[in-house]
């Protein structure tokens, strides 16, 4: 078998095609929706290499291959094709994640104050992701202006979010210190 090339030439005039054939600007809505669904996975990734704790490792994991099948959603013409079962983010999946949460939330002390992003090098890295997850989201409701987006998508990266908050604290209580917004700095 022949091995594949990395490179096609099709895309060196600024458009590529979407999964379903048609093909668009590189500045399409969906590239920019699925290609922050990427860079939010990579740093997922980064993420991971300084998580410790094998549970939270698992459920990093499990957002990644849910990153994935969401980054193949937002690259496919739903308004003609159908998506494949493998590209559908269920109910279970985000009532993982909101467990997941409440299980973190209800072992991380109250917050009275605004938190500043830092602390240690995985809450760091956790406070990256919650903000790239934000700005995908941006970008996928900016989509679903135009095309649809499944319900569960829009749910399962509005989580995301809010995940990696808590998870940051979590591992600020137990790595580091949380740092608190205080107006008087200046």
């Amino acid at each position: 078998m022949k091995k594949s090339l990395v490179y096609t030439r099709t895309g060196d005039k600024g458009t590529t095609s979407l999964v379903g054939g048609t093909r668009v600007e590189k500045s399409h809505t969906r590239l920019d929706a699925y290609g922050t669904i990427d860079e939010l996975n990579s740093f997922v990734g980064s993420l991971r290499c300084e998580i410790e704790e094998e549970e939270e490792q698992e459920m990093l994991m499990f957002i990644q291959n849910k990153l994935f099948v969401i980054g193949s959603y937002m690259a496919t013409e739903t308004e003609s094709i159908a998506p494949k079962a493998a590209s559908i983010i269920t109910d279970d999946n985000i009532d993982r994640i909101e467990r997941k949460m409440d299980e973190i939330d209800n072992n991380l002390p109250p917050i009275r104050q605004f938190i500043l992003p830092g602390g240690s090098e995985s809450a760091s890295r956790a406070h990256i992701c919650r903000t790239v997850a934000r700005r995908a989201e941006r970008c996928m409701h900016r989509v679903k202006k135009d095309y649809p987006v499944d319900d569960n998508i829009m749910k399962f990266v509005n989580r995301l979010s809010d995940y990696f908050f808590l998870l940051a604290r979590k591992e600020c209580n137990k790595k580091g210190t949380e740092i608190f917004w205080k107006q008087d700095t200046i």
